[in-house]
């Protein structure tokens, strides 16, 4: 597939707006490992292959294992994920397809009974924050393969 829209050229400020968003992630409530499994699962839901490969390799930079990445797309099935992790993901399906099914008060029960108010906060803009990027990303048709977790990689020494 052919790039379409080349962000850092045409408009700047769509990375720089994106860019805060992340910076305030990367400092919020949510454990770092647990945001890039819910980033990971929502750009599975979309699509987005781009980010689909990177998350997965920032988590491989986090010694993520290969049985929970690969059976991620099955997690329900799966005894390797933990009631925290569960309410996460449930979370983050339930807000990426807002516009279908909207966000049950069973999901939401669920979530509250692993998080807090803040983490419930900053886990919604997280999930937000990925459908964005996805878009985006898509939108664009940013070719996957290329990107590199050396950031991830620092910052978890």
């Amino acid at each position: 597939m052919r790039p379409r829209i080349n962000y850092s050229a045409a408009a700047p400020g769509v990375y720089d707006a994106m860019d805060a968003l992340d910076q305030y992630l990367a400092e919020s409530s949510i454990d770092r490992r647990l945001l890039y499994l819910v980033q990971l699962r929502a750009s599975q839901l979309n699509g987005c292959a781009y980010c689909i490969d990177m998350h997965w390799k920032d988590l491989r930079a986090l010694d993520e294992t290969e049985q929970r990445l690969y059976s991620l797309e099955v997690w329900r099935e799966c005894p390797w994920y933990t009631e925290r992790e569960r309410a996460a993901l449930a979370w983050a399906e339930a807000v990426t397809f807002v516009a279908t099914g909207h966000v049950s008060d069973a999901v939401h029960d669920q979530l509250r009974s692993q998080f807090s108010e803040r983490e419930l906060a900053d886990l919604t803009l997280a999930v937000a924050t990925i459908n964005a990027w996805n878009r985006l990303s898509i939108a664009a048709r940013l070719t996957p393969g290329t990107y590199k977790p050396a950031l991830v990689e620092a910052a978890a020494t």
